[in-house]
């Protein structure tokens, strides 16, 4: 029996979730809707124009979400990181550890510098735009991989957003190796609609040949294809990756096991914030199919834990919420 479910790797970010208007975005020369990388002056500059007071701090990152959903269902992550030796950075650790999450680094390891954080604006369509800063986390790489964690876990998740940095495309590309090697499932997200738009070419270097399981939204999955229609996007799909998710906002989902394509019903609710929701439904999903869920069971698991998230600010749910989740479910 392998000692974790998932190990994970990605961008080691601390949210700092605001809300704005809509003009905010054209008076401040935001591209709304996506995540865009910013330096530290930029990144100020922003933090200048909105109401600090109101905002939030919590742990994030796309793939450090993931596994922390996973551990909060009752799985257990792994997380290669990079922080900081700053104020961010023990926040952050802290924040795996309560979790849960097992990590390659303590405090007293971590470099001097600063830990990355993002901004999330939150505007009143729902909508999530994210800049971010990365700080230290743009050095890490695949110095910063645990091998022997790699070979104990059933999956390996690899962060999309790392492609925009060449030492972190490098540790995509061992970790990816590493599992291959000792015959261990790796997936992949997209992460992001900025990602597959503007690195196609670095994406598609660690899809390479395929990979075992594919997380997108529609969005992505029409950028990266080339294709109009979600049917013309998941015949193309199937050449890349052996299994795939491709969630659809308030549609729900579609799923491809390897045999049968599987549509998973939304569950309807009013979104106040979507930041988050595909890293809780990978990682409710991911949590279902390492404990013996179908790809169908899995998949209504995510959905349900997805709709919770878009209804509250912050990209994670609270642990007690999760556990009423799981027994609610259990009685349908």
């Amino acid at each position: 029996m392998k000692r974790y479910d998932v190990y994970g790797i990605g961008n080691a970010i601390v949210d700092i979730i605001t809300e704005v208007d809509h003009d905010f975005f054209e008076n401040n020369n935001v591209e709304k809707g996506v995540m865009t990388l910013v330096d530290e002056k930029r990144q100020l500059e922003l933090m200048k124009a909105i109401d600090m007071q109101k905002s939030k701090m919590t742990g994030g990152g796309s793939a450090a979400n993931t596994v922390v959903a996973v551990n909060q269902f009752g799985g257990k992550s792994f997380y290669s990181l990079l922080v900081a030796q700053d104020d961010l950075g023990k926040f952050f650790l802290d924040d795996l550890k309560y979790n849960g999450v097992d990590t390659n680094l303590t405090f007293e390891q971590c470099p001097p510098g600063h830990t990355g954080r993002c901004l999330v604006m939150t505007s009143p369509d729902a909508n999530r735009t994210l800049n971010t800063f990365l700080g230290v986390s743009s050095f890490l790489s695949k110095n910063h991989l645990d091998e022997e964690s790699i070979k104990n876990s059933s999956i390996v998740y690899l962060e999309g957003y790392l492609v925009a940095s060449p030492k972190g495309l490098d540790a995509l590309k061992e970790a990816k190796r590493m599992a291959e090697q000792s015959k261990v499932d790796v997936a992949l997200t997209f992460s992001d609609p900025s990602m597959v738009k503007y690195f196609s070419k670095q994406m598609e270097e660690i899809v390479g040949a395929s990979v075992d399981l594919l997380f997108c939204n529609d969005e992505e999955a029409l950028i990266f294809t080339g294709t109009s229609t979600i049917n013309e996007a998941r015949q193309k799909l199937q050449q890349v990756a052996k299994k795939f998710v491709v969630t659809l906002g308030a549609n729900g989902a579609l799923i491809f096991d390897g045999d049968t394509f599987i549509n998973i019903e939304p569950y309807k609710v009013e979104a106040i914030d979507t930041n988050g929701a595909g890293d809780m439904f990978s990682g409710a999903f991911l949590y279902g199919i390492t404990h013996q869920h179908s790809f169908a069971e899995a998949g209504k698991l995510a959905s349900l834990a997805a709709s919770k998230v878009v209804t509250q600010f912050g990209p994670r749910l609270e642990t007690s919420r999760i556990k009423k989740l799981l027994v609610d479910l259990s009685k349908h």
